[in-house]
């Protein structure tokens, strides 16, 4: 006879492959298309009592995603499905950046010459036509990563209501009086011809000069020391800057000393200008620095006068302890020249080239001005280390960290130039500073990891105002009017209104394409003829940083609550669209927009390197799906500690592709084995169902607290132990007997299935935020006790286990443990092939006292006895109690394969009873 046609095998069609790459974009085609996956959610948890708003930061619509973006969108999903598989209401709105200076550089790179004959009008259309082309270029990248979110009604910035809303807020920040315009040095990106924010610049190592000058003192200042000669000297790493000289400063808590060489230091720096060369350190005479304030010396290049000033943000950590002071080139100089009434000059043009001040101001002879005007500033250094000739005292070069336009990729200057800003030290918001505000606000607010906030915190306390101000095409305009006589901006409610009006309707193109009078609301009190535009658009900041008023307040869109529960980037964007958002929200409303941070860190490829095209590095998302399937690279989200930097390579989307086969395999293996079960049986659960329940209720009640937690990792690890150690190693191999061999409405086997039941039904909820494909295909061929109503995964909602059961565990693990390593040695000496040909003898009462039929099958031996006198195979103890590995006496169940039969060649007992029914 042959006894596998009476096994109850297990059956399922859920496949052992996934073939990934082949499936995923079919099932997830029709998630976007025809199930409407995204609105089904919402009307499943419309009712639920908890609601959850995550905030997209809005990637840039500029090129095809990469493997970072591909990260921060499926953590998105993965946290927004935590949520709703916990039963909440959830919100994910996607959106995108669509202004700025890349988009406009890479149409006027189409465009060569052909710029100069277009309008600004003209120009914006071609910058607004290749966002929408990047848009749809990644949305359609990212539903193939599985993102559940609003692909219908996106937030696009460009969008003609969404630039009203941009400005709406811009508005509240002005009639806060929090706006202000001034001449004041920033960030200038030659490369760019435009002002930059400080989030817009990234720092690289850069060559420059390192010189030190001496500047003769004026006649007073001589006097003052007596000395005829005597020289102050001071030293820069910017030859360039010299020109526009108009101080030297000095602390005012420091000594100075006049040396033998008649030049002049700091006293704390003399040893170091030893070493230099500069002095043998002889000193002639000391002085307090207070005695050359309002004194001057003389530039060497232009023969003007240079004013002696005191300013603290003199260091003794480098140079001479006299600083040269251009307030044009420079935040220090200018807020120390500023104090002195010192002028501000500023002789580059936005190009980084010297213009005609050079000759108005007389910085240098008229001759070697015609030289200089047109020239770049960098390439004249060298010029005006010649025009220096005896002045300079010492030359150099040296590497150091400098500041780079993150556009462009050039260095950039500080150049002072007439923008707007916004204040961070105006006490305008109910007596408080938008700085106070704001680090007030950051305590409210929980980051994952914790140390964000110290972060953000600190680039608050110390950040200077904020420049929003652009010089460029493609962006918000700062919308604003001005008086032509006074220069003064106008704020009127009327006038705002009416501009913002327009907008919605016309988008901000109007600010160009209409004149003034078309721009004034009816009857205004304002005559065209004497106003004037402001003409600059604002930082692309700007637009991020107001999001949650246009998507979370405006009402235009299904996106939530503000403030959001969640803003989620990566670590740069403490200094990026974090702070941006905060300081709006916090200028327009008083508080933060977000309930929560969460960070995570950078791509990189298994060695911890930086991913480049040269190094050949890159691991690209497209790769990752054709390869081993979006399911794989989802599986390395939840896996990676994502609060430091993501190693990504071939051998480690092997590892995942592995994790992911248990994963699957374990599934499978449920699924197929209650294909049969009708009711769930909970009042017969033995020792092992009550064990594994109780395993799987530890398990999964610590691996939801790390889920809530956003420790995907941690949960995930927990999950892994126990599917393949406890689950699979143990219980699922334990009850293979039972399953195959017991009659099918056996109490055991019913009991078991029940367990796996219970397990399957609250795995798949809780794994599906991360492998939400799997679990949906899974649900395809559930039967109906797993599905227990639901159509599709999006119907699950995780529950906790509800079993409370202590099972003293103990000593059946430790035992089980030492008796497998016995049982390997066994085998390989050939003493047996199968555990089933031993008997179990023990000394212990815990043990015997159970079910006997359980306990044999924990060991997977054939029966469990009493200590006797039998010879023993190999033997081991745990604690006192003892155990013996004995060959059975009876023989082998050629149906079970249990040695359980009293005759050769004869069924066991349970399957002769078994067979009598079938």
């Amino acid at each position: 006879m042959d006894y596998k046609d009476t096994l109850l095998l297990p059956n399922t069609e859920f496949p052992m492959r996934g073939n990934l790459p082949e499936n995923e974009p079919k099932r997830l085609k029709s998630w976007f298309d025809d199930r409407k996956i995204y609105e089904k959610m919402k009307a499943k948890r419309q009712k639920a009592a908890k609601s959850f708003t995550l905030h997209d930061g809005p990637p840039y619509a500029n090129g095809n995603i990469h493997i970072g973006h591909a990260l921060n969108k499926t953590l998105k999903d993965i946290i927004a499905k935590t949520h709703y598989f916990f039963g909440e209401n959830v919100r994910f709105t996607p959106g995108w950046d669509c202004h700025g200076l890349p988009i406009e550089q890479q149409v006027e790179v189409k465009l060569g010459d052909k710029k100069k004959s277009l309008s600004k009008t003209q120009i914006r259309e071609l910058c607004r036509e290749h966002a929408r082309e990047f848009i749809d270029v990644q949305k359609e990248s990212f539903k193939q990563l599985g993102v559940a979110s609003d692909w219908d009604d996106p937030y696009l910035t460009m969008k003609f209501k969404f630039e009203a809303e941009i400005y709406k807020t811009l508005c509240k920040v002005a009639k806060r009086g929090l706006l202000i315009e001034r001449s004041k040095p920033v960030y200038w990106s030659w490369a760019a011809r435009s002002a930059l924010a400080e989030a817009e610049v990234e720092y690289e190592d850069k060559e420059d000069y390192s010189i030190y000058v001496a500047f003769k003192l004026g006649e007073e200042a001589a006097a003052k020391i007596g000395a005829k000669d005597a020289r102050a000297v001071i030293w820069t790493t910017t030859p360039w800057t010299l020109p526009a000289n108009q101080a030297i400063s000095l602390n005012p808590n420091e000594i100075y000393v006049l040396t033998a060489e008649n030049l002049i230091f700091a006293k704390e720096m003399l040893s170091e200008l030893e070493k230099e060369g500069l002095t043998k350190g002889e000193i002639l005479k000391e002085f307090a620095a207070a005695e050359l304030e309002n004194l001057h010396a003389i530039n060497p290049l232009n023969s003007r006068k240079s004013l002696f000033i005191l300013g603290d943000h003199v260091t003794m950590d480098g140079g001479t302890g006299l600083v040269h002071t251009a307030p044009g080139h420079g935040e220090d100089d200018y807020h120390v020249s500023l104090k002195y009434g010192i002028e501000v000059i500023m002789p580059v043009d936005e190009g980084g080239l010297y213009d005609e001040t050079l000759k108005a101001k007389k910085l240098f002879p008229d001759g070697v001005a015609d030289e200089l005007i047109g020239m770049h500033i960098f390439k004249a250094n060298e010029k005006i280390l010649e025009l220096l000739g005896s002045n300079l005292l010492k030359v150099s070069k040296f590497v150091h960290s400098y500041p780079f336009c993150w556009r462009t990729h050039k260095p950039v200057i500080y150049r002072a130039t007439k923008q707007w800003f916004i204040a961070m030290d105006e006490p305008k918001i109910e007596g408080k500073t938008l700085r106070e505000v704001a680090l007030k606000e950051l305590e409210n607010v929980k980051f994952y990891p914790a140390s964000g906030v110290k972060r953000i915190g600190s680039m608050i306390e110390n950040r200077p105002d904020w420049c929003i101000s652009r010089q460029r095409d493609w962006g918000v305009p700062i919308a604003f009017f001005r008086h032509k006589d006074t220069k003064e901006p106008i704020f009127d409610d009327e006038i705002l209104d009416n501009v913002a009006a327009i907008f919605e309707q016309k988008g901000a193109d109007a600010w160009w394409d209409s004149e003034i009078k078309d721009l004034l609301p009816a009857n205004c009190k304002y005559e065209p003829q004497n106003l004037e535009k402001v003409m600059d658009i604002l930082d692309v900041w700007f637009d991020s940083g107001s999001t949650w008023a246009a998507v979370l307040k405006s009402g235009d869109y299904d996106a939530g609550s503000y403030p959001a529960d969640m803003y989620l980037e990566g670590s740069d964007q403490h200094r990026g669209w974090f702070q941006s958002s905060l300081l709006l929200s916090c200028a327009a409303q008083g508080r933060a927009p977000y309930r929560s941070v969460l960070t995570h860190g950078f791509t990189v490829d298994e060695n911890g390197q930086k991913m480049s095209k040269s190094k050949g590095n890159v691991v690209a998302p497209a790769d990752v799906a054709k390869t081993y399937g979006v399911e794989i690279l989802r599986l390395w989200v939840a896996l990676s500690d994502y609060s430091s930097d993501l190693k990504i390579s071939e051998n480690i989307l092997k590892q995942v592709s592995e994790q992911y086969r248990k994963i699957r395999n374990t599934i499978r293996f449920l699924l197929a084995n209650v294909n049969d079960l009708e009711d769930i049986e909970t009042s017969n659960f033995n020792i092992l169902d009550r064990w594994i329940l109780s395993r799987a209720k530890k398990t999964f009640d610590e691996t939801e607290a790390a889920f809530r937690n956003y420790d995907f990792s941690k949960g995930f690890s927990l999950l892994m132990n126990f599917l393949s150690a406890d689950l699979s190693g143990i219980y699922l191999d334990i009850c293979k007997d039972r399953l195959y061999c017991d009659a099918k409405d056996s109490d055991t086997r019913r009991s078991a299935q029940s367990a796996m039941a219970l397990i399957t039904r609250a795995l798949l909820p809780l794994i599906a935020p991360t492998l939400t494909y799997t679990v949906d295909e899974a649900m395809d061929y559930a039967p109906k006790i797993i599905k227990n109503g639901a159509a599709d995964a999006f119907d699950l909602e995780y529950a906790s286990l509800d079993f409370e059961f202590n099972v003293d565990d103990e000593l059946l693990v430790a035992s089980r443990e030492k008796f497998f390593e016995l049982i390997d040695v066994l085998k390989k000496d050939k003493k047996i092939k199968s555990t089933l040909e031993l008997v179990l003898q023990t000394s212990s009462n815990l043990i015997l006292s159970e079910d006997i039929n359980e306990i044999s099958d924990w060991y997977m031996v054939s029966d469990v006895q009493s200590l006797d006198s039998s010879d023993s195979l190999a033997e081991f103890d745990v604690g006192n109690d003892k155990f013996k590995l004995v060959l059975s006496t009876r023989h082998k169940c050629p149906r079970c394969w249990k040695f359980t039969a009293k005759h050769d060649g004869e069924t066991c007992p349970r399957c002769e009873k078994v067979l009598k029914n079938v």
